[in-house]
C-alpha cells in the first residue's frame, strides 16, 4: 500500500516515513497543502497522513477540497493543537480520524490500519462503472455473465481508472502508484498493461473502453455505440 505524508516539519515527516517503511508501506512526502492536494488528486494513494497546520492551504481546506472532488481516500489528520473545535472541524470536513501530537508509533499504526480497513470494507469492496464490476478482494472483473481475473498491475491500473471515470489519468500517476516513485518503469510499461486490459475488456464485451489521450494518459469512458 502507498501512503501520502503531508507534513511541513521535516524531521517529523522523515520519522513518519521511516515508521511506515518498517511496516512495509510505500510512501511519498510533501511539505505543504498545495502539493498535498495535487498529489492526493492523482488517486495514487491508499491513505493520507495530513497535518492541519501547513503552508499554503491548511489540512482542513485540503480535506474539504478532496471531498468536494469526490475523492474518498482515507485521511488521518495530525495537529499540535488539542482543542475540541479543531477535531470537530477536521472530522466535519471529511477526515476519517484525528491524532494530536505527540503520539506513539503504536497508536499511529493502529489508527492507520483502522481507516484502511473501513475504506476497503465499506467503500471499495466492489467498484462499478456502467456494466463493469471490479471486486477489490478477489481482483475479479465482471460484466454480465462473463468474468476475468486481473493480474496485480492490471488491477491497480483499472482501479485507478474506475474510481474516477471520464477523468484523465496521467501516465506519470500510473507509474508512481503501480511501480513506485523510484522505479525505472516508463511509458512503455504502462502502454503494455493498458493493452492487456483492453484485451480483457474486449473479451467481456463491455460498454466501457479505455481511451488514450495523446501525450497525457488515459480515461475510462463509455464506448461509442
Amino acid at each position: 500500500m502507498r501512503i501520502l505524508i503531508v507534513e511541513d516539519e521535516v524531521h517529523l515527516a522523515e520519522a513518519l516515513r521511516q515508521i511506515l517503511w518498517e511496516e512495509k508501506y510505500k510512501t511519498d512526502v510533501v511539505y505543504d497543502g498545495d502539493d498535498g492536494f495535487e498529489y492526493a488528486m492523482s488517486n495514487a494513494y491508499d491513505a493520507i497522513i495530513l497535518d492541519i497546520m501547513l503552508p499554503g492551504q491548511n489540512g482542513i481546506e485540503v480535506v474539504r477540497r478532496l471531498r468536494a472532488e469526490k475523492n474518498n481516500v482515507p485521511i488521518l489528520l495530525l495537529t499540535a493543537k488539542d482543542e475540541v473545535s479543531d477535531k470537530v472541524r477536521g472530522l466535519d470536513a471529511g477526515a476519517d480520524d484525528y491524532m494530536t501530537k505527540p503520539f506513539s508509533q503504536e497508536e499511529l499504526l493502529a489508527r492507520l490500519r483502522a481507516i484502511l480497513r473501513r475504506q476497503g470494507d465499506v467503500v471499495f469492496d466492489e467498484i462499478k462503472y456502467l456494466d463493469l464490476a471490479l471486486n477489490v478482494s478477489s481482483r475479479l472483473l465482471r460484466c454480465g455473465e462473463k468474468s476475468v481475473h486481473l493480474a496485480y498491475k492490471e488491477f491497480e491500473i483499472l482501479r485507478m481508472l474506475i474510481r474516477r471515470p471520464d477523468v484523465i489519468l496521467p501516465k506519470e500517476d500510473i507509474i508512481v502508484k503501480v511501480w513506485g516513485a523510484d522505479t525505472e518503469a516508463n511509458d512503455n510499461n504502462v502502454e503494455a498493461y493498458i493493452s492487456f486490459l483492453r484485451k480483457k475488456l474486449s473479451f467481456l464485451d463491455t460498454r466501457a473502453q479505455i481511451k488514450t489521450i495523446r501525450k497525457v494518459g488515459y480515461r475510462l469512458e463509455k464506448a461509442n455505440d
